[in-house]
């Protein structure tokens, strides 16, 4: 019977089979239209992708200062881990010294016999000798229940050590996570601005890098540096302190815009930490960095006011927070002024509308105008 069956018919007849091919090239190349032109960036203006390239080295400022948050944070757990794993070590020294000599008391005993004392007086053919033996066994007694009460304190101390070490660690594991999210964040950020402008034109880029020079006062010199904001500072990513190397500042990093006119620091500490900046100008903006050869923004203000004799926070959402909030209308040479709703960017005020920071990759620690960035507040350190 099977042979006389006839052939299996497909779903779709031949005109049918027709149609869905037709269909199916249609919807391919719809589909093919759409992907290029959906994927496919307009062309943008010099002035988009100034205002881009802003806005994306800003969120990467911010993450930076995450970034340093979240470092201080692990460096703070990992010590206090390394110090907890210490003093376990120490105890566990200790502990192990006690139950030695609790093992040393219990072998005297065991070699003597260890009778009890009515015994001991009825055997003995003289009392003065027997008391005199029952005071040092009760010394002996004494000393034992001592040293088992030592054995049993540090059991008791190692215990809770073990499980703070455990509850540290578990902190340090999440402070970590958090660092490498934020880095993650920070090289996406950078590396967003420097597609952004490898696609600019020659003519478009020294458009964009005297836009840039214009906003910052600087002249056609001052911030394309370099490569510009996309240049070799700004590719060092590994967030450590160690720079990419010093650019000789020029004349307009050393005095850009504004009033050049010297304003005299109200105290010597004040005094050290600008004279410790000025020493900085021209090193490299490197994002995570803390000196000597290059900077973020809030490391630069550290170290100048560390090189005074002053402890400062890491980031500049804690550097706010450090001392005195002054107005701009009573800013003096020395205090910390911050920028941006984020409070993600933070200059060394030294008078006259001027402040030295480190602004961004690609761009040196400089001398630049307060009003290049939203002005968000002002902190006199003391």
């Amino acid at each position: 019977m099977a042979a006389h069956r006839k052939p299996r018919q497909s779903p779709l007849g031949g005109q049918a089979v027709r149609t869905a091919a037709t269909l199916a090239l249609a919807s391919a190349a719809t589909a093919t239209l759409f992907e290029g032109s959906g994927h496919a960036d307009p062309r943008l203006t010099t002035a988009q992708v100034k205002a881009k390239v802003d806005r994306l080295y800003e969120e990467a400022e911010v993450a930076t200062e995450k970034y340093n948050g979240a470092k201080e944070r692990a460096d703070e757990a990992r010590e206090a881990f390394d110090r907890l794993r210490d003093e376990a070590a120490r105890r566990t020294e200790r502990l192990n010294t006690a139950r030695d000599g609790l093992g040393a008391m219990a072998a005297a005993q065991y070699r003597s016999g260890g009778l009890d004392p009515a015994v001991q007086l009825a055997l003995t053919s003289d009392p003065d000798e027997y008391l005199e033996r029952a005071a040092l066994a009760e010394k002996a007694g004494n000393r034992q229940a001592a040293a088992v009460t030592a054995v049993r304190r540090e059991l008791g101390a190692i215990r809770q050590l073990r499980a703070e070490s455990a509850s540290s660690l578990a902190a340090l594991r999440g402070h970590e996570t958090e660092l490498r999210r934020q880095k993650t964040a920070v090289l996406g950020k950078l590396e967003a601005a420097r597609t952004l402008l490898a696609r600019l034109t020659a003519e478009e880029r020294a458009r964009y890098d005297a836009a840039v020079a214009a906003r910052n006062g600087t002249g056609s010199q001052g911030n394309s540096g370099s490569g510009g904001t996309g240049g070799t500072s700004g590719t060092d990513t590994s967030g450590e302190s160690g720079g990419t190397g010093v650019s000789t500042p020029s004349r307009a990093d050393r005095s850009s815009g504004g009033d050049r006119t010297p304003v005299t620091a109200p105290n010597n500490r004040a005094a050290e930490a600008i004279s410790f900046a000025r020493s900085q100008i021209g090193k490299p903006y490197v994002w995570g960095a803390t000196g000597p050869s290059a900077y973020d923004c809030s490391g630069l203000t550290q170290a100048a006011w560390r090189a005074a004799g002053v402890s400062l926070p890491r980031t500049t959402y804690t550097q706010i927070n450090a001392g005195q909030r002054v107005s701009r209308s009573q800013l003096a040479p020395g205090d910390l002024v911050f920028f941006y709703s984020g409070i993600s960017h933070v200059g060394l005020y030294i008078g006259g509308g001027q402040m030295i920071h480190a602004p961004r990759p690609g761009a040196p620690v400089r001398i630049a105008p307060i009003d290049e960035m939203p002005f968000a507040g002002a902190t006199r350190v003391s």
